[in-house]
């Protein structure tokens, strides 16, 4: 017990005198390189708050030009200018645009429910306003990702459809629409 008691001992002082000897050695290296000063913890949190008011008024700025040069055309739709024609959709996009205006029948029972626009890439409409419909995928096991969004009131053909290719990260606004019956002309 004893030798177990004084082996401990003596390995607790080679342990304090290492620790002395490092700490000895730090500070002379502190010294010699001039660290900056750590700053107090009040020190710290002001200079994030000046940090955090500059970026702030930065991204401010910066969001308030960006909405002067908002035209009127792009804040009617979000989806800023991007359009396809029915002649660059793919085919199967293109079948599902037919069978949107022929009011079906629909492959899958999904098709035609209602699109709640969470994402807020479509321009904002009441409720019950969007419908989606799935385009087909070649090779694709399940629905894939590409839809066809259109507004409107049902059962009336759409007043505009939406192409997303990659399940609604992104919206196009299909243009020139073949499908679309004739509107009688409007005095």
């Amino acid at each position: 017990m004893i030798t177990r008691t004084s082996g401990r001992l003596i390995t607790a002082a080679l342990l304090a005198f290492s620790l002395l000897t490092l700490s000895a050695c730090d500070d002379k290296l502190t010294q010699q390189r001039s660290f900056p000063s750590v700053p107090t913890q009040e020190e710290a949190l002001a200079q994030e708050e000046t940090v955090f008011t500059q970026e702030t008024a930065t991204q401010e700025e910066t969001t308030f030009a960006q909405e002067e040069t908002v035209s009127a055309q792009d804040e009617a739709d979000p989806t800023q200018g991007e359009t396809v024609s029915t002649q660059q959709l793919p085919p199967e996009a293109r079948q599902t645009l037919a069978l949107i205006y022929q009011n079906g029948p629909f492959p899958y029972d999904r098709d035609g429910i209602e699109f709640g626009n969470r994402e807020k890439l479509l321009p904002m409409e009441p409720n019950g306003y969007y419908r989606e419909y799935t385009v087909p995928t070649p090779g694709a096991n399940d629905r894939g990702a590409r839809r066809i969004v259109c507004g409107g009131e049902k059962p009336s053909p759409p007043d505009r459809c939406y192409y997303t290719a990659d399940h609604y990260l992104s919206f196009q606004l299909i243009l020139d629409e073949a499908f679309k019956p004739d509107e009688p002309p409007k005095p």
